[in-house]
């Protein structure tokens, strides 16, 4: 009964969201296959982690869509969020909430599930407001000043998005943690907002040195989209290991969060 009610409630908000052009059609499909597991599975704590970030990321990538409307060309795939994007952000937190199911008693499924989730919101935040930092990022690797939206730059304004939407899932998760005590609300708010925190540099490291990016000729800039530009010309790969496309960066991002979270909790 938990399992189907976890599916009208994905399908409900997924058909939502494609209503309001925040996923197309294959990013909705994987959307109530991800909600389904997660709320069939965990149950109201693990959904309301999960809509958190959604909801704050989709409001997020709308905001200030003027200003960061040059940037387009810059990124592999627009606002409207697909199949890849949606699976990359939330399959990690659903394998946890589906090892929930044969651990309930278990803590480190929840702060797994968690610590994926401030991954993906602390990346999709620092590069939805990093952008609008009124000066010039620089790559992590080596502190080279570049364009706004670049892979692998970071910024002030970038780096406390990143810590301000690991924070807000974490203080729900230790909230919503079964049984807390009070003294342990500190400890698992800081392991997991610090968990977000890391994968989201270990997300910019990776865009900075082995993620695929490529170059239009026509534009002569540097971009995420392949085999074509926004302009029409075909682009030419500059650097990078072909196959990291920006999608499974955003996995091995949730993937380091969940990961230093349950180093932190051994």
């Amino acid at each position: 009964m938990q399992l189907l009610l976890g599916f009208l409630l994905a399908f409900l908000i997924a058909f939502l969201a494609y209503c309001a052009r925040s996923l197309s059609l294959s990013g909705t499909c994987a959307a109530i296959l991800v909600g389904t597991v997660i709320f069939g599975l965990g149950g109201i704590p693990w959904a309301v982690l999960l809509l958190t970030f959604f909801v704050s990321s989709s409001a997020l990538t709308r905001a200030f869509a003027r200003q960061k409307s040059a940037l387009s060309d810059k990124f592999a795939k627009g606002g409207q969020r697909d199949a890849g994007q949606v699976l990359a952000n939330g399959a990690v937190a659903a394998l946890f909430a589906g090892l929930h199911f044969f651990f309930p008693e278990a803590d480190w499924p929840w702060l797994a599930f968690a610590g994926s989730l401030a991954a993906v919101s602390a990346d999709t935040w620092a590069t939805e407001l990093g952008v609008l930092n009124p000066t010039p990022p620089r790559l992590i690797t080596n502190g080279k000043v570049v364009e706004k939206g670049a892979s692998g730059a970071v910024s002030l304004l970038g780096m406390l998005s990143a810590l301000a939407g690991a924070a807000l899932i974490a203080v729900l998760a230790a909230a919503l943690t079964p049984s807390i005590q009070h003294t342990l609300f500190t400890s698992q708010f800081l392991l997991i907002t610090l968990s977000g925190l890391l994968a989201s540099l270990f997300d910019s490291l990776l865009g900075a040195s082995v993620q695929a990016i490529y170059h239009c000729p026509a534009c002569n800039k540097e971009t995420e989209r392949h085999p074509v530009h926004l302009c029409g010309a075909a682009t030419v790969q500059i650097r990078g290991w072909k196959w990291l496309d920006n999608d499974r960066v955003n996995l091995a991002c949730a993937t380091m969060g969940a990961t230093v979270a349950l180093l932190f909790f051994l």
